[in-house]
């Protein structure tokens, strides 16, 4: 899966979905389709993780500096 992006992998992750939804392959595809799906499952999971590390809200702290925080921590605040 080198190069592959998040977009063209849920795509082709739609694909795989609809394909097997048919109902019209055989056992082994439909099991060589799945596996593919999950690979490419997670994969996705994966860049998504990634880019959840990533992110970060900027917050102005007491003294007027920039202090980061994570992302996760500021949405439990809400």
């Amino acid at each position: 899966m080198a190069k592959l992006t998040f977009e063209s992998a849920m795509k082709r992750l739609e694909t795989i979905v609809q394909d097997l939804e048919r109902g019209d392959l055989s056992l082994d595809e439909a099991l060589k389709k799945f596996q593919e799906g999950m690979k490419i499952s997670k994969f996705c999971s994966d860049k998504l993780d990634e880019s959840e590390k990533k992110v970060s809200i900027l917050l102005r702290d007491e003294e007027g500096g920039i202090q980061e925080e994570p992302f996760e921590k500021n949405l439990l605040k809400k």
